[in-house]
């Protein structure tokens, strides 16, 4: 007769499994240690089974275990939902099976075994991986259904998924407004939200809704608000926080630390930025990124070049998001022959593959030295296929350096591929009115407006006594826009008076040179500029945010209004920084 087991004996042989797979430290020894299962009988035991598929996760092999555990080995009698939480758990923090969670959790319901509140929280993370809002509000149907819609951690999962999903926030905000008890996590998660949408302002706001509630802000929340402060270029706004953060102890992680030093560069100040940088007493590749990136958007190539080989020194070995800061710093600083060599550095070496980033760095480069006949070359002998973004690259670059026929001829190509793309219109428009070829520009408005096209309006942002003010090109929407208008055309007579020249070749409308005149002087930027020496002292620096590329007619204006005002002037638009001072632009008129 065959004796079964004490459970005194099952508990040894569990304890010294739990034990061995402790010492699990590859996937060899994982697979080792499955066979150990099946020959000591324990394939049954629900503890080892999560433990085992736990530890699988740490080495990408969760599909491994998961078909283990649903083999005819084990006995499905034996699940439980600790079990299945962990490998949904699992499925939801890989990068590329997170649908894989959810086809587990159908699979758990199925078996009749019921969720608990530390399911969903799982199940909603991979519903936010892949941001799709209809799949949400089923889930959500299931928190409401099985009772778990007034647990804060869950609610807390529901606000971010939702914020994680394309036309989810306004979902978002009704769960949040809805909630019984608000903590930091839900505050944050609503913060991030608005601003991973582009709606920093709302998240700034919300953000003061948070203080007067009363709940502190966590290290999370600082974060959120600092990217908000990119966004928006509210440099002020970013100094209050800082001091926050010092204020009230907030945890200085190197998380932390890099949001901090890269809303200081992307906010003008990048002298503080490096300052910060030289500070920390531990940084990490991200830390060095952020300061490349800064120097590169301020035109200060060298010092980006510097700190990279510093870098190097210190044996932080660069990745490839390191290289596209750096080329960039050497494209807008016009090392070419620099930015050559680090490009031909990362496969020979990093062993880095460039990928379709560094080559559109590259073609950026020599475009903006002017070598376009070069950079055609170096795009036709690419390995890959060029995308969308390096086309309109060299277009521009044709338009710029007056090669226009090849410019014509590329933006035909592009629209071929790409035709319902609004800007690849307006680059062959802009062409077209440097050629002073105003039919075919007509033409080509009319193709845009029969498609229900429209070029996107210029608009600036400027920060002024902790409130934001956005203006349009031709706004009139500000409650001050005649005296903001008049102010514009002030200023206008005095640069003229100190020998500024419009410059109308960009205005694409075939109209007189007066009327041409007229239309650049209402550029989004000249309002901002206009009202913020209307509305700061005589001195005060400017700072604004454009949401194009700043057009030769501004930059020009520009540098005019800071020598004639005595201003220092701080404009960030779509590709860089200029800072404008005394009647010369930081980016030596390369841009």
């Amino acid at each position: 007769m065959q004796h079964l087991p004490s459970k005194s004996n099952i508990r040894a042989a569990e304890q010294y499994c739990l034990s061995l797979l402790q010492l699990c430290n590859s996937l060899p020894k994982l697979l080792q240690f499955q066979s150990h299962i099946i020959k000591s009988g324990l394939q049954n035991n629900p503890l080892l089974l999560t433990k085992f598929t736990s530890i699988s996760s740490n080495y990408n092999a969760v599909s491994h275990a998961s078909s283990f555990i649903f083999s005819p080995y084990v006995e499905p009698r034996f699940f439980d939902a600790f079990l299945f939480n962990t490998i949904i758990r699992s499925y939801a923090f890989t990068s590329e099976f997170k649908v894989d969670g959810l086809f587990f959790y159908c699979k758990m319901l199925r078996y009749g075994i019921w969720p608990n509140k530390f399911t969903y929280p799982f199940v909603l993370k991979a519903v936010a991986g892949l941001g799709e809002l209809k799949l949400g509000e089923t889930v959500h149907g299931s928190v409401v259904k099985f009772g778990f819609d007034d647990d804060s951690h869950v609610l807390n999962t529901l606000v971010h998924m939702y914020c994680c999903c394309n036309g989810g926030v306004e979902y978002a905000r009704k769960v949040f407004d809805e909630m019984p008890k608000w903590d930091s996590v839900g505050w944050s998660a609503m913060i991030g939200g608005y601003v991973r949408w582009g709606l920093a302002s709302e998240g700034v706001r919300l953000f003061r809704e948070m203080q007067v509630v009363g709940v502190e802000p966590d290290e999370v929340t600082m974060v959120c608000l600092l990217s908000a402060c990119i966004d928006l270029g509210a440099l002020e706004l970013g100094k209050w926080l800082e001091g926050y953060i010092k204020r009230k102890n907030v945890r200085k992680s190197v998380v932390l630390w890099n949001a901090l030093i890269d809303m200081f560069a992307k906010c003008g100040d990048v002298d503080k930025a490096l300052s910060l940088f030289r500070s920390m007493s531990e940084r990490n590749i991200v830390s060095w990124t952020s300061v490349i990136d800064g120097m590169a958007m301020h035109g200060r190539g060298t010092e980006a070049v510097s700190l990279f080989e510093e870098m190097k020194k210190d044996r932080v070995v660069p990745d490839d998001v390191s290289f596209i800061g750096l080329l960039t710093a050497c494209s807008h600083s016009a090392l070419v022959e620099q930015g050559k060599g680090y490009f031909h550095s990362m496969t020979k070496e990093f062993g880095i593959s460039p990928k379709i980033e560094h080559y559109g760095c590259m073609v950026d480069l020599l475009c903006r030295a002017g070598l376009v006949q070069e950079a055609l070359d170096f795009v036709q002998r690419m390995p890959i296929k060029p995308n969308p973004v390096i086309w309109r690259t060299l277009i521009t670059a044709c338009r710029a350096h007056g090669e226009l026929k090849l410019g014509e001829k590329i933006t035909k190509e592009v629209i071929k591929h790409e035709p319902t793309h609004d800007s690849n219109y307006v680059l062959l428009s802009n062409i077209y009115a440097k050629m002073f070829s105003w039919e075919k520009k007509i033409m080509i408005r009319e193709v845009m407006a029969k498609k229900g096209m429209r070029k996107v309006p210029g608009s600036t942002m400027i920060e002024l006594a902790s409130e934001i003010f956005e203006f349009v090109s031709g706004d009139k929407s500000h409650s001050e826009y005649k005296i903001i208008h008049q102010m514009v055309d002030d200023i206008g007579k005095e640069i003229r008076r100190a020998g500024f020249v419009a410059s109308t070749s960009e205005v694409l409308l075939d109209l007189d040179e007066e009327d041409k005149e007229g239309a650049v002087n209402r550029h989004s930027e000249k309002l901002a500029i206009a009202f913020a020496l209307m509305k700061t002292p005589p001195g005060t620096p400017i700072r604004i945010v454009k949401n194009l590329r700043v057009c030769e007619d501004c930059h020009s204006a520009t540098k005019f209004i800071s020598k004639t005002y005595q201003r220092e002037i701080l404009v960030r638009d779509r590709n860089r920084f200029h800072r404008f001072i005394d009647g010369v632009c930081s980016c030596k008129d390369f841009w």
